[in-house]
């Protein structure tokens, strides 16, 4: 059998490159706010109409006016505004809408949020102290030392600010242990790195988020009995590297470092990693003997954030 393995089913990706590169992005903002919302249902050509009397007679902006007349909520606005200049975010799930992302994912339900700016901040000190892909840094680790620190938060979250910055962005779930990536972004767990990494995939195991066009997923798949061992395979070594040529920026989630050592074996092929601790959780001394681990694996390891929730 041979050891490369069936990314090659990974769909190459239109726009590569460095994303910190203004070029990359197409700001579409001659588009008019009318013409999105009509087409995304919100209002109906008559009522775009009667927001353009009101915003003409009264001198205020058309999303403005739109709400003063109580056909769109400001969240409405706002969404319009992310298209028009080419920022997606997801809309709130209908009620019952049982096929929707979770909330977990502020970065794409409230991009607005503090919590979305500390993502963006984090996103900015990594493109400045880590990102260069020609160099083959564009591969990270997320890890902690245990569950419940938010590893999976953060590297969700992580994945969908850059591909918000216009980067072809892939997560992967490399949590074979018990997997999150699958259950915040709601997809099956069918086909996933496991399927790829034991040779059963036999179609593409990467899934496009809707709304979310820059971002592919990759989750867990089936749990295997030996996720170490096909972690530890040169198939996997290939995947890593397949992975980064094909996309401009890989976030790669893990299961707790303290308890498998599948972060330093993910770690090792990827080359960066971030270590997050929970505040009043983590230990100083379980941080720092995670810090020591992934870096005696030759990872560099490029900080470490403290998630307070």
């Amino acid at each position: 059998m041979s050891s490369r393995p069936n990314v090659v089913s990974f769909d190459p990706p239109q726009q590569v490159g460095d994303p910190r590169d203004p070029q990359r992005a197409v700001v579409r903002a001659d588009r008019p706010i009318g013409a999105i919302l009509l087409e995304e249902g919100k209002l109906t050509a008559h009522e775009v109409d009667r927001v353009l009397e009101l915003a003409k007679k009264s001198g205020i902006r058309f999303g403005e006016a739109a709400v003063r007349l109580g056909l769109v909520t400001e969240g409405d606005v706002r969404f319009a505004l992310s298209k028009q200049y080419d920022f997606p975010h997801l809309m709130p799930a209908r009620p019952n809408d049982k096929s929707a992302p979770s909330t977990e994912l502020v970065s794409a339900f409230a991009p607005f949020h503090p919590r979305s700016e500390e993502i963006r901040a984090l996103r900015t000190q990594l493109l400045i102290r880590w990102y260069k892909r020609d160099a083959g840094h564009n591969a990270l680790v997320v890890a902690s030392p245990q569950a419940g620190e938010g590893r999976s938060y953060v590297a969700a979250n992580l994945a969908v600010a850059f591909s918000q910055l216009g980067a072809r962005t892939l997560l992967v779930d490399a949590d074979m242990r018990k997997p999150r990536q699958h259950k915040i972004f709601n997809l099956p767990m069918g086909q996933g790195l496991s399927t790829l990494l034991s040779g059963r995939a036999d179609q593409t195991a990467t899934f496009p988020i809707p709304g979310l066009n820059r971002l592919s997923v990759l989750p867990a798949g089936p749990l295997p009995p030996n996720a170490q061992e096909l972690l530890s395979r040169l198939t996997f070594t290939t995947l890593v590297k397949d992975m980064q040529s094909l996309y401009d920026v890989v976030i790669i989630d893990t299961p707790p470092a303290q308890r498998y050592a599948d972060a330093q074996a993910v770690a090792y092929r990827a080359g960066s990693a971030l270590v997050v601790a929970r505040k009043d959780h983590t230990t100083v001394n379980s941080t720092s003997r995670v810090v020591h681990d992934l870096a005696g694996t030759g990872a560099r390891v490029v900080g470490t954030v403290i998630n307070s929730y």
